[in-house]
């Protein structure tokens, strides 16, 4: 089946020839610490062979829940944050009809989410739409302690506890979570609820490949089997050291390359709308991976056309430390040709009969072609059509291509220490036990400002 292609001809210019090769020479000596796991975070690299070991077994569980799902409730609201599920949210926005929140019941449960903020209205505005609706939950957290999902989960939970009978609410909450420890586990066994595991070598924001992305995109009605096939061949394309045959290490150093050249920000761009939340998983991927030891590219993302109208200014014409990288969509999904208008007064009778997706592709070049004369280096990943196995690769390819790119800015890739800064001080201003000290400094820090 067709592939991913990479084009980094739209970085011509920006960059000395040898520190190319610098790169392109270092790229195999940092796959092989991914394969040998010698690199720093090696005991988290579980998503590494995952498309190709995920057992039919834990498929099979999956597909069986969503049958007995989804002629039960008409919803479900999948709890989580970060990993647990922008990766979910991706796939399920890229596959979706645009509109099908506003249609009527389809034959699979509509997907809602919470957890992913601390919005009072959110959270209340979400009670009050279930409040006649017949929903479950899934709740996914592998220590069931961090505040934003416990929080949503416990709100859901009492909910559904004072509608139902207790083995009701059993059947309508499903856990996915650690395998013996935390205080998720500890509930789901004293409640019974049906759980699925989160591998301990995989972190969140790799974990789309497991049931934490797996099991609320079956339930939205897509085909997992041709997710992970799609992610199961980029497994495999991308683990050769043949760089000319190796997308992913190419994105790795042409990334590289440029940030050694100044340039420290990257918009990834995308002409389809669908692909917002995919351009959203991404963000967290690199961003937490990358940002440490004040080391990083900083990762930021526009929906063009729309963003031309509002972004696209400083893009052509502001500081010089952008490069883009542009995911092209050879396929749309549906055809849909312009009329012509006898009165032609907005002036398009000149593309009456093409189909949109040809303006939005010249939209594309345009555009490229003015941000690369405006200094703005340009790499360009296409993708044959938005699918299930083509998103798939895509996300295969990204985390491949995260793992190969940290390891070059020699950071550990799977960690992230900087996101618990917040928890304490917020702990610390919420009277949480045990956070006593951290109490009283910062309320002398905040009475002396």
């Amino acid at each position: 089946m067709a592939t991913i292609q990479i084009d980094l001809s739209g970085m011509k210019g920006f960059f000395k020839a040898e520190d190319f090769e610098k790169f392109k020479k270092d790229s195999p000596v940092q796959q092989r610490k991914l394969q040998n796991k010698t690199g720093k975070g090696n005991d988290f690299l579980g998503w590494l062979d995952l498309p190709s070991k995920i057992s039919s077994d834990e498929i099979d569980q999956i597909n069986q829940l969503t049958a007995s799902v989804k002629n039960k409730v008409d919803f479900v609201v999948v709890i989580g944050i970060g990993g647990s599920y922008l990766g979910a949210k991706a796939i399920i926005e890229g596959l979706s009809d645009s509109f099908s929140a506003f249609r009527e019941k389809g034959t699979h449960p509509k997907i809602l989410f919470a957890g992913q903020n601390i919005g009072e209205d959110y959270h209340y505005e979400l009670l009050d739409f279930l409040k006649d609706k017949n929903y479950a939950v899934v709740v996914i957290s592998k220590s069931g302690t961090t505040t934003e999902p416990a929080l949503a989960f416990r709100l859901l939970k009492s909910d559904l506890e004072n509608r139902y009978s207790e083995s009701e609410v059993r059947n309508r909450i499903v856990a996915i979570t650690d395998s013996s420890k935390g205080a998720l586990r500890t509930l789901a066994d004293q409640k019974g609820y049906q759980t699925f595991i989160i591998p301990d070598d995989v972190g969140g924001r790799f974990s789309v490949l497991t049931p934490v992305g797996l099991l609320p995109i079956a339930l939205a009605g897509f085909n997992i089997e041709k997710l992970i096939e799609g992610a199961k061949d980029m497994e495999q394309t991308t683990s050769t050291e043949t760089f000319e045959n190796n997308v992913a290490a190419q994105y790795a150093v042409a990334r590289n390359v440029l940030y050694a050249e100044g340039k420290t920000n990257e918009i990834l761009v995308n002409y389809n709308p669908k692909l917002h939340f995919l351009a959203e998983w991404w963000k967290q991927l690199y961003g937490e991976s990358e940002g440490k030891e004040h080391k990083g590219i900083f990762p930021a993302s526009v929906d063009f056309s729309t963003d031309l109208h509002s972004m696209g200014q400083y893009i052509q014409d502001g500081k010089r430390n952008l490069f883009e990288t542009v995911i092209s969509v050879d396929k749309a999904r549906n055809e849909l040709r312009i009329p012509s208008d006898p009165e032609d007064l907005d002036k398009l009778n000149f593309i009456a009969g093409k189909r949109i997706d040809e303006v939005n592709k010249m939209a594309e070049l345009g555009t490229r072609l003015a941000h690369i004369d405006g200094g703005v280096p340009n790499i360009r990943i296409t993708i044959p059509e938005i699918s299930e196995y083509t998103l798939g690769q895509l996300i295969y390819f990204f985390e491949k291509a995260c793992a190969i790119s940290g390891y070059m800015l020699d950071v550990n890739p799977f960690d992230q220490p900087g996101v618990e800064d917040y928890k304490r001080n917020m702990f610390a201003l919420l009277g949480k036990a045990g956070y006593e000290a951290e109490t009283e400094k910062l309320r002398d820090r905040l009475q002396g400002e």
